[in-house]
């Protein structure tokens, strides 16, 4: 998240100097007025401020981390700031649980910051772009996206839906069909190389997991082999991603 940060800072920061160029050639780089954005806020420092927040496994609740930015943004002279949920699906998280920590952190700050919620960057169409170079990394006669899925009903539908878009079948880690079951009716079809690409932003617990259960899974069918791509990672094309959100 951090690294992510920093490649967001750089690119407000660049685009800053190029729009005050282009006012007026004669203003030097370093007078400026931030455009930020992620937890982020449009600030007088020399640089864009950018955060990062966690919903769960942080010290403190999410609208108490987003109070804090707002405070530091507030001392640099910003009124409002954009909040970009890093999340690929519409689940709970996104629909309910982020909202109600924005409503609480704004009751909190009353007028003295506007929070702009913005989509969670799983809505943006150009993602599947981004996939499809992950996509060109594997080798496959078939595909599958593993996600992690959601209970909230409807939930998988956007994953699905992204799974069209790639020529590919969707797997999910906590609900149903699982990885498992897609291998499994891959194989019986015929294929001979399948290519699973995690649908997920960073490396962690449940992708090592995943990792895991595919040697059992290759264990289980022999006869085909399975190649297991990395999730999406910190990049400059989830940048873009994320550029494309704020503004």
């Amino acid at each position: 998240m951090e690294q992510l940060a920093e490649l967001l800072r750089i690119r407000l920061a660049s685009q800053e100097a190029r729009a005050r160029q282009t006012i007026s050639p004669n203003i030097s780089p370093q007078s400026n007025s931030g455009d930020s954005d992620l937890l982020t806020a449009n600030g007088l420092s020399s640089q864009p401020l950018v955060g990062t927040a966690t919903l769960e496994l942080a010290d403190i609740p999410l609208h108490e981390q987003i109070v804090r930015f707002a405070q530091l943004a507030k001392g640099a002279g910003c009124k409002e700031m954009k909040l970009l949920p890093l999340f690929l699906l519409r689940g709970v998280h996104v629909m309910e649980d982020i909202p109600w920590q924005v409503s609480l952190a704004q009751e909190n700050l009353g007028n003295e910051m506007v929070i702009h919620l913005l989509p969670h960057v799983g809505a943006n169409p150009a993602l599947v772009r981004l996939l499809t170079n992950q996509w060109a990394k594997l080798e496959g006669d078939a595909k599958i996206l593993l996600s992690h899925g959601t209970s909230r009903p409807g939930g998988q539908e956007e994953t699905g839906a992204v799974a069209n878009q790639l020529g590919a079948v969707a797997a999910y880690w906590s609900v149903q069909p699982s990885l498992w079951e897609q291998v499994s009716i891959l194989t019986e079809s015929g294929a001979k190389k399948i290519a699973i690409l995690a649908y997920f932003l960073f490396e962690g617990g449940i992708t090592d997991a995943i990792a895991q259960m595919l040697l059992e899974i290759q264990q289980k069918f022999p006869q085909v082999q399975l190649n297991l791509g990395k999730p999406i990672g910190v990049s400059e094309a989830l940048v873009d991603l994320i550029m494309d959100g704020i503004r």
